[in-house]
């Protein structure tokens, strides 16, 4: 490491959305330690968030093995280096292995909390919790500006999710589609944005009877996540069920809201001012209490009605209408 460097080990999650989540430590680390040099661990799927994170050394991407083994392969990538701090949101054993002027190691809370509350006390920072926040590039916003070029608000929808039993069906999300971009919405005459993985291309052209072919950006499996990510910046409203995209749209301050089911909102709510979540009369825990485990193949997001989200919609976008010239003055 080069003289007057800080190198900093970050291991952080597998899934998107939970790395989204802890990613505003990232941010506060690299504003207060002068010379902050990461090396960040995460899983295959969360990696490319953190490509533009300044002062990087490397991403190591991290995946589970069986028999345990990734972490004595994560031990022997990173034992020759003394670091300066380590980050383990993982919890894990190598980090107390591995030589060390300071370590953060997280410790599962006595109390459920948040997950960005979670990360932040990990630094000790439960009083000011860094903000989900991912950094880009100038080349990546210019992508970003020229998929969303256009006229009109843009709605982004991400349809899908990583368990049938969180999807909100995707007929509905075409219902709410038609009636905020229709002739008496809100959003008249803006456009649809469609987000999702590769696995979900064919989900997003379901959707593509909802608005004429010039006024829809479908970037599922399309773009990489931090083009995703700059592309949701330009979004008015992100509509979409609990997923790495849901946490994605709140980073980049997009009025944001999220469909919940069986997911405990006071743990993974999308996080920010202008974030909001919405679900069917069944709490979180009236459902776990029907499917315990959360293995059955069955959708319960059934009782969460096209009205309700469309007048959360509604709420939403009110709440969040940009200020005019004349009400900036006022």
């Amino acid at each position: 490491m080069a003289p007057g460097t800080f190198p900093i080990l970050f291991i952080t999650a597998t899934r998107i959305g939970d790395a989204v989540l802890a990613s505003g430590l990232i941010r506060r680390l690299s504003e207060e330690i002068p010379g902050a040099r990461f090396t960040i661990v995460a899983g295959p799927a969360a990696a490319p968030l953190f490509a533009e994170v300044p002062g990087l050394a490397r991403i190591i991407p991290f995946s589970k093995e069986k028999d345990g083994s990734h972490w004595f392969g994560l031990w022997r990538r990173v034992r020759g280096t003394r670091w300066g701090l380590i980050v383990d949101l993982r919890g894990s054993g190598v980090s107390r292995f591995l030589r060390a002027r300071r370590r953060a190691i997280h410790r599962k809370p006595a109390t459920p909390m948040h997950k960005v509350l979670e990360a932040a006390r990990t630094l000790r920072l439960d009083d000011d919790p860094p903000a989900p926040f991912l950094f880009t590039s100038e080349a990546i916003e210019a992508r970003a500006a020229e998929l969303t070029a256009g006229r009109g608000p843009i709605l982004a929808l991400a349809p899908a999710a990583n368990w049938v039993g969180k999807t909100w069906p995707l007929e509905r999300f075409s219902q709410v589609a038609m009636r905020l971009l229709g002739a008496d919405g809100p959003l008249h005459g803006g456009r649809l944005m469609v987000l999702g993985g590769p696995e979900d291309a064919k989900m997003s052209t379901q959707l593509k009877d909802v608005t004429a072919r010039d006024r829809l950006i479908n970037l599922a499996g399309r773009v990489d996540l931090l083009t995703a990510f700059a592309c949701l910046k330009r979004a008015r409203l992100f509509i979409g069920n609990d997923s790495g995209t849901m946490h994605l749209a709140a980073a980049a301050g997009t009025p944001t809201l999220g469909l919940f089911g069986p997911s405990d909102e006071a743990l993974y709510a999308p996080w920010g001012p202008d974030a909001r979540m919405v679900r069917g009369p069944r709490s979180y825990a009236q459902i776990r209490a029907a499917d315990p485990h959360f293995q059955q193949a069955v959708c319960h997001m059934m009782d969460l009605s096209v009205d309700r989200v469309v007048d959360s919609a509604h709420d939403l976008l009110t709440a969040t209408e940009p200020l005019t010239a004349e009400t900036k003055h006022a």
